[in-house]
């Protein structure tokens, strides 16, 4: 079995997560699209142009594979839902093996091309299979996609209980006490209290919590990971792997490399890679009225439909000492933020609104920061990592243009 996983035209609306990465890899519920497909087939990605550098450089099959004649292929939307029930829709339309196509409205969400059968690309812009002449499939279960940023929370709370059961039945790990399973290497610190009533609680190779700390599940610690002393985790919490967390943190998801180890409050939040968080910051997940939340992308407001929601923060993201982030701001991609956060936050940029300023981060600064971070986790700085940052600044220009406010150069 061959799997295909492609981009089309709305990965790009869900930056500032996609921003510097491609939508399969969004940590939601614990896992990655990638990681549930390989248990399909070889994995193969179609994504956008300025990510094609770095996919290939970490060993990825990036393009569309030679048709095979034996074998049929497998075509994902990079922006389904990471979860062990779209894994098991999948595993039924493969099992069915006729060929056909699952979509919601105008977009393909997933289809299955017979064995020998081209699949060629209609635009090398948009990166959609043409896929139209295939029936389509309707006796299948819903497979959700991402539609805009905070839809990453949504469903890493709707899907990660389930998730970590589908991730028991297929690791290998030891039970420790009452729900709590670790793999080798995993470390629990004195005096911890456990709450599994509502979840397991699973920590990955050489994950550890320290002393003194309060864990209640769903909770998912990745390969590395360290919770500090004194760190409340609870109500749906996954850590990607080689983060360092500390303080409260409620309902999120974090990618992997990302630092939030000192008191301060999270909640209800999705923090990208290589982001990390000063002592004190904290960010409101719910409004004053107890209403829904609406979010701004792009000059529009979409109502979310959750009275819980917090900030969206892209990759690289940085926050001073105090910082306070308002109830659904999204933070784009290498800015840094001072003070208040009031409104949306563009890509590279020094926020300090508080102060009278919004300036542009020139990218060599952050090229710098990268290589400055990377040396302290023993991570090479290789030239695709650079220019994917010349490339995100490029992307993001528009967000800068955008703001609101002229920028002070």
């Amino acid at each position: 079995m061959q799997v295909v996983v492609f981009e089309d035209d709305r990965a790009a609306q869900l930056f500032p997560v996609t921003t510097g990465r491609p939508a399969c890899a969004i940590s939601c519920g614990s896992f990655q699209l990638t990681e549930l497909l390989a248990t399909l087939g070889a994995v193969h990605l179609v994504v956008r142009p300025h990510l094609v550098p770095l996919l290939e450089a970490d060993g990825w099959n990036v393009g569309l594979p030679k048709p095979s004649a034996s074998a049929s292929t497998l075509v994902v939307n990079a922006r389904l839902v990471p979860s062990a029930a779209n894994l098991a829709v999948l595993r039924e339309l493969v099992a069915a093996r006729r060929p056909g196509a699952v979509r919601q409205g105008n977009h393909l969400v997933a289809a299955l091309v017979g064995a020998g059968q081209p699949i060629a690309l209609v635009s090398v812009d948009t990166r959609l299979p043409a896929l139209d002449a295939l029936p389509a499939i309707s006796n299948l279960a819903e497979m959700p996609l991402f539609e805009y940023p905070h839809d990453v929370v949504r469903y890493h709370l709707a899907t990660l209980r389930q998730n970590l059961e589908y991730r028991l039945r297929q690791g290998n790990y030891r039970q420790l006490g009452d729900g709590v399973f670790v793999a080798d290497g995993a470390k629990l610190g004195e005096y911890l209290v456990t709450d599994t009533s509502r979840g397991p609680i699973i920590l990955e190779e050489g994950a550890s919590i320290g002393p003194y700390c309060y864990i209640s599940g769903p909770a998912h610690l990745g390969r590395a990971a360290r919770v500090i002393e004194h760190a409340a985790i609870k109500d749906g919490v996954a850590l990607g792997h080689t983060t360092k967390i500390g303080g409260e943190i409620e309902g999120s998801v974090i990618e992997p490399y990302t630092n939030k180890q000192h008191h301060g409050f999270l909640g209800h939040s999705y923090l990208g890679s290589w982001v990390n968080l000063g002592a004190g910051t904290c960010n409101s997940d719910l409004k004053n009225t107890y209403g829904q939340v609406n979010m701004e992308y792009h000059g529009h407001k979409v109502s979310t439909g959750m009275q819980f929601i917090g900030c969206i923060v892209g990759d690289y993201a940085k926050s001073a000492i105090n910082t306070g982030i308002f109830t659904g701001k999204t933070v784009g991609a290498c800015s840094m933020l001072y003070g208040f956060v009031t409104t949306n936050v563009p890509s590279f940029v020094n926020y300090a609104r508080l102060f009278g300023q919004v300036t542009e981060l020139p990218v060599e600064v952050m090229v710098a920061t990268q290589q400055r971070m990377f040396q302290r986790r023993n991570v090479e700085q290789r030239p695709c990592d650079i220019q994917l940052l010349h490339d995100m600044y490029d992307l993001t220009r528009h967000e800068r243009q955008m703001a609101g406010e002229p920028l002070s150069l």
